[in-house]
């Protein structure tokens, strides 16, 4: 079996479910949101933009059933790297291998980009120019490495104490909305806004595309299933918990941004939260709220880094990746050579790339071989092995499954076909890799390509 349990006895189970819980939701909100506000706005052109954020809670919900099945059946680091092996078969150590493959490129990009978006929203507070941003977002991943290199029960702790921060911002930023909000700026939009052309969709599908980068991170507790206490009970719990809480805030700043300030200058602002309060209250308010939102942003990028570095630590003690990357900590107990690898390369990442294109790049490079292999698999799984035990099984199988794939493929299809095209060349070249190292090996493949 992929990934042996007697491998993973290192790893200690020391997340209770409020921890695994705020670990997903630090996750899961970031700089994300704060950012890409002005980019779903803007693609829908006005208050339909909460259809885009629909989409995406609706998608973080199936999406998150499968991921919450194949969590409680596999608790084990690594996340979709043991899920696609164990879904399938004979074919699954390929797709394990395109996972990593695909996430030594990724991962380093995710927190690269959340580094990146971390810089650019300080210059609300400081005047920065580019390569002083630059040298904020590399600082800055040098701290979460810095950070995270401690037992994974004190890497908890700071995670609830980090959320109690996140979960309090919001609160405060929803409630003030009220005394100035304005119903009909909110919620009424053009005569034209519901005009069902080609470009209406395109809209739709490119901001739904940044509502699904603002909500991952539901999954996060599932790499690091070999330290999650109970996790039959606990992983399936904390991905509901946190997409639900999620979805409530994000739907609540929203729309409380839409009613205190017009989509037009919403849809402009490289700020809008910052100018948001500053609306509301007055400059020195909206700078404090700014710092706010670079703990939550400094939050998530603690929580994604922790959950990646699990990935190629799995893959290491598998004998699928290169063994230095399955050696855990003597005392704290982690996996340290992981963790400053994917340190190392975003923070080489995070000086040479800008944030435009990251968050297309990262959402398209994904969707093929995790989501959609993911939720295919599942399906395979259900039909072939009706009897295997599932300690959670999916309400109302196969349709969450099939709703997931469905809005993963129109993001998919709605995306510019340069990152398309770039995600099949990442995963054509892996193919090329897999096939050769296992030829050059000496091992038998799943079907004989030479004929």
């Amino acid at each position: 079996m992929p990934n042996d349990p007697v491998n993973q006895h290192q790893l200690e189970r020391g997340l209770s479910l409020t921890q695994a819980t705020a670990i997903n939701m630090i996750d899961m909100v970031g700089i994300g949101p704060f950012i890409t506000i002005p980019f779903i706005v803007g693609a829908m052109k006005g208050p339909q933009c909460i259809i885009a954020w629909l989409v995406g809670a609706l998608l973080a919900f199936m999406d998150g059933s499968i991921w919450a099945e194949m969590g409680a059946k596999w608790p084990q680091a690594g996340g979709s790297y043991v899920f696609l092996q164990n879904l399938y078969g004979k074919w699954g150590k390929m797709f394990a291998f395109l996972f990593i493959w695909q996430t030594t490129i990724q991962a380093p990009l995710v927190i690269a980009s959340g580094a990146i978006g971390f810089s650019q929203y300080l210059t609300y507070l400081i005047n920065l120019n580019g390569w002083e941003q630059k040298a904020v977002s590399g600082a800055l991943v040098i701290l979460l490495v810095l950070l995270l290199y401690r037992n994974i029960k004190t890497v908890g702790k700071i995670s609830v104490i980090l959320w109690i921060i996140t979960g309090g911002t919001f609160i405060w930023l929803i409630a003030s909305g009220f005394n100035g909000f304005n119903s009909k700026q909110a919620f009424t939009a053009s005569k034209d806004a519901w005009d069902l052309t080609p470009l209406f969709f395109v809209g739709l599908g490119q901001a739904s595309l940044k509502t699904a980068y603002s909500f991952l991170g539901y999954y996060n507790v599932c790499q690091l299933g070999g330290e999650i206490k109970n996790p039959e009970r606990n992983i399936p719990m904390s991905i509901f918990i946190s997409i639900a809480g999620i979805a409530v805030l994000y739907l609540g700043m929203q729309i409380m941004v839409l009613g205190i300030l017009p989509w037009q200058t919403v849809a402009k602002s490289q700020f809008p939260i910052s100018l948001y309060f500053q609306h509301i209250y007055n400059s020195g308010v909206a700078k404090f709220a700014t710092g706010l939102i670079l703990i939550i942003a400094l939050s998530s990028l603690f929580s994604v880094t922790l959950g990646y570095s699990r990935v190629p630590y799995a893959a290491a003690i598998d004998g699928n990746f290169f063994p230095i990357f399955g050696k855990v900590h003597p005392t704290k107990k982690f996996p340290h050579v992981s963790l400053l690898f994917l340190g190392a390369f975003a923070f080489v990442f995070s000086l040479l790339f800008k944030m435009k294109e990251i968050i297309t790049a990262i959402v398209t490079m994904r969707i093929i071989i995790q989501f959609l292999g993911q939720a295919f698999g599942v399906i395979w799984w259900h039909y072939h092995k009706p009897k295997d035990a599932r300690p959670y099984k999916m309400r109302l199988f196969p349709i969450p499954a099939i709703i997931a794939i469905i809005v993963w493929l129109f993001i998919l299809l709605t995306s510019p076909l340069v990152y398309i095209a770039m995600a099949g060349g990442i995963i054509l070249t892996g193919l090329i890799i897999y096939f050769f190292w296992q030829r050059r090996a000496g091992n038998p493949l799943p079907v004989d390509i030479s004929s």
